[in-house]
C-alpha cells in the first residue's frame, strides 16, 4: 500500500510539473482595462502580446494602455506585435514611427513581433519586393536596438517570401495552428526555422469579455 502511495504521488507530481511548465499567453488588440487583464491572469495566462501597429499603416493607440494594464495585472512579460503595411511605402518610416511612439510613452516591452501573413490582402505580388520590405523592417528594428520576433507560418511565409528565403530564421518564430493542442508536435520545419518559440493554438475566442488568441510557449 505504501509503495502504491509513493507511485501515485510521483505521478501526480510529474503531471503538476508538466502543467505548470506550460506558459500560456494572449494576443489581442481591443482596449482592455486592468480588470480584464486580471481576469485573464486568473484564467491562467501569464504573458501578453498586444497589437502595436495596424495593417492600415497606423499606430494602434490601444497599445500603451494594454501594455501598462497587463503589467499592472501581474503578467510576467509583455511583447507587442507589428502588422506592417508593405503597400504603404517606407518600412523604416513605419518602424521608426512605432518605436518612437512606444519610447515617447515610456513603455516597457520585450520584443516586437513582425507579422508576415495574408499575401493577397497586404503584400506585393513580387517575392523580391516583399523580401526588400521585410529586410527594411528588421534592419530598422535592429538599428533601433529592438528585440525581434517573426509571426508567420509555412503556409503564409512561402507564398510571400519564397520557400528558399531564410533571412527570418535568425529570429524566434511564433506560428499559428488552430488545433487546440498545447504543444509543438504539429510543427514542420521551413525556411531555416527548425523549432518554434511560440504557438498560437486557438484564434478569435472570447475570454473575460475580450476577443483574444491563445498562445503556448514551453
Amino acid at each position: 500500500q505504501k509503495m502504491k502511495s509513493v507511485v501515485f504521488i510521483a505521478i501526480a507530481s510529474a503531471l503538476l510539473v508538466c502543467v505548470c511548465s506550460q506558459k500560456l499567453g494572449v494576443d489581442l488588440y481591443a482596449a482592455s482595462p486592468v480588470s480584464t487583464w486580471r481576469c485573464l491572469k486568473q484564467a491562467g495566462f501569464t504573458y501578453a502580446i498586444p497589437r502595436a501597429y495596424r495593417s492600415n499603416n497606423k499606430i494602434d493607440t490601444n497599445v500603451i494602455g494594454n501594455i501598462n494594464n497587463a503589467w499592472a495585472a501581474g503578467f510576467s512579460w509583455v511583447d507587442v506585435y507589428m502588422f506592417p503595411c508593405p503597400r504603404c511605402g517606407s518600412p523604416s518610416k513605419q518602424v521608426n514611427t512605432l518605436v518612437d511612439y512606444l519610447s515617447k510613452n515610456q513603455t516597457r516591452y520585450g520584443r516586437v513581433w513582425v507579422d508576415v501573413e495574408m499575401k493577397d490582402d497586404y503584400w506585393m505580388a513580387s517575392t523580391a519586393a516583399n523580401r526588400a520590405f521585410f529586410e527594411g523592417v528588421i534592419e530598422t528594428l535592429a538599428a533601433r536596438r529592438v528585440s525581434i520576433g517573426i509571426y508567420t507560418s509555412k503556409s503564409q511565409w512561402e507564398p510571400i517570401m519564397g520557400s528558399n528565403y531564410t533571412r527570418g530564421s535568425q529570429y524566434p518564430l511564433w506560428y499559428a495552428r488552430y488545433n487546440n493542442q498545447i504543444n509543438f508536435n504539429d510543427f514542420t520545419a521551413f525556411s531555416g526555422w527548425t523549432r518554434p518559440y511560440i504557438k498560437q493554438y486557438v484564434g478569435d475566442v472570447t475570454v473575460c469579455g475580450v476577443d483574444i488568441d491563445k498562445n503556448y510557449m514551453p
